[in-house]
């Protein structure tokens, strides 16, 4: 029940701002449970499923079909990647996961530096995360990266941001 409540208070506050004429945030979507690649046409489906009062906070979420299709930049992107002790990494990697080798073999050559606005951040017990940001510095997309391979990580860096 309370996380109904939750969900009309959101809704409510996305309609003031709305009103106000206020841009909805990829934060406030997010927290309504909108993708930040949500497309617009999966907003009209949504009547289907007697779910039509989510359309307007939907439509404001979404992003056009044809916005899709160009290539998106971004203004930077954080990396992060697991750090620990010696002894720490080499429990983990042969416990936890093999898969953090790739990442790390991707931070530690020479490819971070021909990508603009990319960061390296070391985390202790965490799994590889990319997080892409926007023009102001803010979150707009956070994606785990623990499977992929060094070339898949270098390839999508090279579809997102600027290259030096």
């Amino acid at each position: 029940m309370s996380g109904e409540v939750y969900l009309l208070w959101l809704l409510s506050l996305l309609k003031t701002l709305s009103a106000y004429g206020a841009q909805v945030s990829s934060e406030a979507c997010r927290e309504l449970g909108f993708s930040s690649n949500l497309l617009c046409s999966s907003c009209d489906l949504l009547g289907e499923f007697s779910l039509a009062k989510l359309q307007p906070d939907c439509h404001q979420c979404c992003q056009q079909e044809a916005q899709m299709e160009g290539r998106k930049l971004y203004a930077g992107a954080i990396l992060e990647v697991y750090d620990g002790t010696k002894i720490e990494r080499l429990v983990h990697l042969t416990f936890v996961s093999p898969l953090l080798l790739i990442s790390s073999a991707f931070v530690r050559s020479e490819k971070p530096k021909m990508f603009k606005g990319l960061q390296i951040k070391y985390v202790r017990g965490s799994d590889p995360v990319l997080k892409l940001l926007d023009d102001n510095g803010n979150i707009a997309e956070e994606l785990s990266i623990l499977k992929w391979n060094t070339d898949s990580v270098e390839e999508f860096l090279s579809e997102k941001l600027d290259r030096i």
